[in-house]
């Protein structure tokens, strides 16, 4: 099937999945004491614009400091690369990745733009496929972080609820192995890191992938500077993506009842875990997998209506939408600044990844 059927099925796929979803959530339950309001219940409600203004703001912060982090990861390479190119790639990439199939079609176009504009090319495409590995990395982090801090202190929003413990555990256990790897990284001679390399090409379909991915990992780890500082930016970008949806919460919250819109520190373990979710949603920009997911953990993590967890995703959808086309308009009126050249010593002027 040619690559337009397929996309447009996707299309077709993720909208209808997300009227399925708002047609189960549109009606509330009048029988229950007091009654529970469902979707519908919002037209009759008025909007409250300040947390919608809110949201928007914090939408644009989170999306420069991650145009940041792309930035520190590449010049950590000791490659020629503005602040500027990274905000205009960065906000194409965003655009792409919100209205495109899949979560990776941003990451594409940046990779190829970044590579045409370096002579280490290979270098280069591995900024990208670090900087979305990180952005990924520091999700779990973020929950370990916080849950770790409610689980000491015994906090009853988590030590009661035995789905967020598992939650939370979960990304414990893959915090502290990821960290264990990476240690572990600095003992392992170069030869065998190119010989696992070579092993992982042989897998079919996705070893030259992953085998590219391994070989960033590697550079990476000679860098750990650029990686705390890119893990760091990574925490705060994710922070502004919590508060994003904190807000978006709220803009119908005359519309619920008071304790039906979640606590801050509920959306800091549940939304880390929505985002890594819809990551994996092959819809437009995860459209009706993201709602119905929000939905969820909504309901099953938070014991809440799961009503207001898809509005709020459809809230912020809402906003990336503008954003992401707004976005767009501005990247295509920047114009590229090509790096200027710049002394690196001899044994930088090679690529850095074997065989590139």
């Amino acid at each position: 099937m040619a690559p337009f059927w397929k996309t447009l099925l996707l299309y077709v796929f993720g909208f209808s999945l997300l009227g399925v979803v708002i047609y189960t959530k549109w009606d509330g339950n009048p029988a229950t004491d007091p009654p529970t309001p469902g979707l519908s219940d919002v037209l009759d409600k008025p909007i409250d614009w300040t947390p919608l203004f809110i949201a928007t703001g914090l939408c644009c912060a989170a999306l420069f400091t991650s145009f940041v982090r792309w930035w520190t990861l590449v010049r950590a390479q000791d490659l020629p690369f503005s602040l500027y190119n990274a905000v205009r790639l960065g906000l194409v990439g965003y655009y792409l990745s919100t209205f495109l199939p899949g979560s990776i079609g941003g990451d594409l176009i940046k990779a190829y733009a970044i590579s045409k504009e370096q002579t280490r090319r290979a270098v280069a495409v591995s900024t990208v496929l670090i900087d979305r590995g990180v952005g990924l990395w520091a999700l779990f982090w973020m929950v370990s972080i916080i849950g770790s801090i409610l689980w000491l202190t015994g906090d009853p929003l988590l030590v009661n609820n035995v789905v967020l413990m598992g939650l939370v555990r979960f990304c414990v256990i893959i915090v502290s192995f990821t960290v264990f790897v990476w240690v572990a990284l600095g003992f392992l001679p170069q030869r065998r890191a190119d010989r696992f390399a070579r092993r992982l090409e042989w897998f079919p379909k996705v070893g030259h992938a992953l085998a590219e991915f391994w070989r960033a990992v590697w550079m990476y780890r000679k860098r750990p500077g650029a990686i705390l500082l890119a893990l760091i930016l990574s925490l705060i970008t994710h922070t502004g993506w919590v508060l994003m949806f904190h807000f978006s919460a709220q803009v119908f919250a005359s519309t619920f009842p008071p304790n039906a819109i979640g606590t801050f520190a509920e959306h800091l373990l549940i939304v880390p875990a929505g985002m890594t979710g819809q990551a994996f949603i092959p819809t437009p920009g995860g459209v009706g997998g993201a709602e119905a997911f929000y939905g969820y953990l909504y309901f099953q993590f938070l014991g809440r209506l799961a009503a207001v967890g898809v509005l709020a995703c459809l809230t912020m959808r809402l906003i990336t939408w503008i954003v992401g086309f707004a976005g767009y308009i501005v990247y295509i009126r920047m114009r590229a600044k090509l790096p200027t050249p710049v002394e690196v010593a001899p044994a930088q002027t090679a690529d850095a990844l074997p065989g590139a």
